[in-house]
């Protein structure tokens, strides 16, 4: 089956895509775009999410069919202008809230969703929004102080 789609602002067409296949194994394997990661295959952790039409979805549950036609926005093209890091991206590096990075592009992309939504979120709410991504290395605090800088940096730019 062939597949087309918008991947981080760029028409992409994929070939051989198999009945069953998910959107994460596109993107990563045939597209080479390994930031999302393969971790639970189960939706359980958060480490594969993606936007798909501006909504961040588990790109393991998403078979690569169901984007035909549909835009697709990784944590590589988070970027304004496609270069350098996203705000969130570099308020994660900023607060040490990477460690072994698995987790880390699910993190950011829910992040950068929950900012795009409320720019001044409270703790409650970055806690929610973050409740369906797991990390087994950062005790979480120190995700929580990225998002609260990356959300000040946002609200003084705007």
């Amino acid at each position: 089956m062939r597949v087309n789609l918008t991947v981080n602002g760029v028409e992409q067409t994929v070939d051989d895509v198999w009945e069953g296949e998910s959107l994460l194994y596109a993107l990563r394997e045939r597209l080479g775009l390994p930031g999302s990661k393969n971790a639970c295959e189960q939706g359980e952790c958060g480490s594969c999410t993606v936007y798909l039409d501006g909504v961040p979805v588990c790109a393991c549950l998403v078979a690569a069919g169901q984007a035909e036609g549909r835009e697709v926005r990784t944590v590589e093209g988070l970027a304004p202008g496609g270069g350098g890091l996203d705000p969130v991206q570099e308020a994660f590096v900023e607060a040490g809230a990477v460690q072994c990075g698995f987790c880390t592009p699910g993190l950011v992309v829910q992040s950068h969703d929950l900012i795009e939504r409320v720019p001044d979120p409270s703790d409650a709410e970055i806690r929610e929004a973050l409740a369906g991504n797991l990390c087994r290395c950062t005790g979480y605090e120190k995700i929580l102080d990225a998002v609260r800088l990356a959300a000040r940096r946002k609200a003084s730019t705007t």
